[in-house]
C-alpha cells in the first residue's frame, strides 16, 4: 500500500497506479481472455472470449455472440451464480423463469434444459452440468432481506444483495431496474418437498461446472452471492470462475433440438426470428 506522501502529487499517484500493472489477485478478469492459462480441452486459446474469476459478493456481465459456450465453475463449493439473460439490444426479450419451468414441464434446471425468453425463444441451453444443484424458483437476495439478515445489503457493503449487484450490471449495459426479471441460480440447490415447502439442498462440492450455450446474441448478467435460503448465519460465498469460448449454436441435427416437442418449437421460434433479421 502506498504511503500518503507517495501519492500526494499527481505524478506520485500516476507512478503508483502504473506500478500496479501486471499484478494479480484471486478475483479478476483476464484481458485478453486468450491469455487464460488453461483453455478447455480441444479449445484454441484464441477462441476464449471471456475469462474471469468473480469473488463472492461480486458481479460481472458481458454480451456474448450466438453459439458462444459459457462455462461456470464453482471453485470451492460455496459459489452461487445468479444469472439473468437478455436478447442483446432487445431488453424486453429477456429470461422468463416461469416459462422456462412451465413450457418444459420441469422445475429443476440441468443438462438439456432451455432458458426461455418472454417470446418463447431460446436464450441459452444447458449443454453440460456436473453439479445438479440449481434453482429456478427462489430468485436472488434483496436489499431488505440482506439488511435484516446480515446488517447491510448495499453493493459496497460486506454483504451485497444480488438484486443490488444486478442493478449495477444492468446499468453498464443500458438497462434499468425495470428490465430485471426474476433470475435463476446455479450451484446451490433447492427442491420442493412433498408438503410443498422449499428445501435448500446446498452445493454438490468444489469444482463442479455448468456450461450454457448462447442460442442468440445475449447480454449476460451474473451476481455471485449467497442463496437467499442458505441457512449459514454468516455471509458465505466462494469464487466463481467464468469462461466463454467460441462455438456454434444448436442445430436441427443435434439431439437437443428434437429432445421434446417443446424444445423443438422453442428452437423453431428462435430461428424464425433470427432468419427474419438476417442473423441465421
Amino acid at each position: 500500500m502506498a504511503t500518503p506522501s507517495a501519492t500526494a502529487s499527481a505524478y506520485g499517484a500516476r507512478d503508483h497506479a502504473r506500478a500496479q500493472e501486471g499484478g494479480e489477485v484471486e478475483a479478476m478478469p483476464t484481458v485478453p481472455a486468450s491469455d487464460w492459462p488453461t483453455p478447455p480441452a480441444g479449445v484454441a486459446a484464441e477462441d476464449v472470449v471471456w475469462a474471469e474469476t468473480v469473488a463472492g459478493g461480486g458481479y460481472t456481465h458481458k454480451v456474448l455472440a450466438r453459439g458462444t459456450e459459457l462455462r461456470l465453475t464453482d471453485v470451492t463449493g460455496d459459489a452461487c451464480a445468479h444469472l439473468l439473460l437478455h436478447a442483446a439490444g432487445r431488453p424486453w426479450d429477456r429470461l422468463n423463469v416461469a416459462d422456462t419451468v412451465k413450457v418444459l414441464w420441469n422445475a429443476y434446471l440441468g443438462e438439456g434444459h432451455l432458458l426461455l425468453s418472454d417470446q418463447g425463444r431460446v436464450l441459452a441451453s444447458v449443454v453440460e452440468d456436473t453439479s445438479g444443484r440449481h434453482d429456478a424458483l427462489t430468485g436472488t437476495s434483496t436489499l431488505v432481506r440482506n439488511t435484516a439478515r446480515y446488517g447491510d445489503g448495499a453493493p459496497q457493503s460486506a454483504s451485497p444483495a444480488g438484486r443490488e449487484l444486478f442493478k449495477l450490471a444492468a446499468l453498464k449495459n443500458g438497462l434499468t431496474p425495470r428490465d430485471l426479471p426474476p433470475s435463476v441460480s446455479f450451484f446451490q440447490g433447492v427442491r420442493i418437498a412433498d408438503d410443498g415447502t422449499t428445501r435448500f439442498t446446498g452445493s454438490a462440492g468444489p469444482g463442479t461446472t455448468v456450461t450454457l450455450r448462447a442460442e442468440q446474441d445475449v447480454t449476460v448478467l451474473v451476481a455471485n452471492v449467497p442463496h437467499p435460503l442458505d441457512p449459514r448465519p454468516e455471509y458465505t460465498c466462494g469464487p466463481l470462475q467464468v469462461l466463454a469460448c467460441r462455438a456454434r449454436p444448436t442445430a436441427p441435427v443435434d439431439a437437443l433440438w428434437n429432445a421434446t416437442p417443446e424444445t423443438r418449437r422453442a428452437f423453431l421460434n428462435t430461428v424464425d426470428h433470427l432468419t427474419a433479421r438476417g442473423l441465421a
